[in-house]
């Protein structure tokens, strides 16, 4: 017979001896083997990481602008849509919230009012007026990269009648 080598020798010995481990906790009486000690335990996973508040929000996506064609509209907040006022349209930020709009390719950034809502294209983020373009220097691409970080939540609307100044 020729000689077996060494890992067939290893395999064998392994496989004898978990057919005994096997043949001994089948017959009655006979103690169970020793478990093998357990793994130590994973560590738990960090907590969730709270909200940030939403004034230091952040949401990156393409942005584009609307110019002249709807300068004199009436925007989704009730006021006229000024292609040179320093705007944004948004999908859900509070009108009168402040954001600074950074153009990811130039590094240029201005601080703009919501006063819209849009942009209509859902691969978007946001739609800028014509001033707010020119400054972020998309006026040729027309879409960037850009940031949108939440400067200052919209002033808190009161609803109802005012009540009338007390005359001292």
């Amino acid at each position: 017979m020729k000689t077996l080598s060494t890992l067939t020798r290893v395999a064998l010995a392994l496989s004898l001896a978990g057919l005994a481990i096997s043949t001994q906790a089948q017959q009655p009486g006979a103690s169970a083997p020793a478990a093998a000690p357990a793994p130590a335990a994973a560590p738990a996973p960090a907590p969730a990481p709270a909200a940030a508040p939403a004034t230091a929000s952040a949401n990156e996506g393409k942005l584009a602008w609307y110019g002249r064609k709807f300068n004199g509209r009436r925007t989704a907040s009730g006021e006229r849509y000024n292609a040179d006022a320093m705007t944004l349209a948004h999908k859900d930020l509070p009108f009168g919230t402040k954001v600074r709009v950074t153009n990811l390719k130039n590094n240029r950034s201005v601080v703009l009012r919501v006063n819209d809502r849009g942009p209509t294209q859902a691969d978007r983020v946001g739609d800028v007026s014509r001033a707010a373009a020119r400054r972020l220097g998309m006026m040729r691409s027309g879409v960037i990269d850009a940031r949108i970080e939440v400067v200052s939540e919209a002033p808190a609307r009161h609803h109802g009648k005012r009540k009338a100044k007390a005359k001292a």
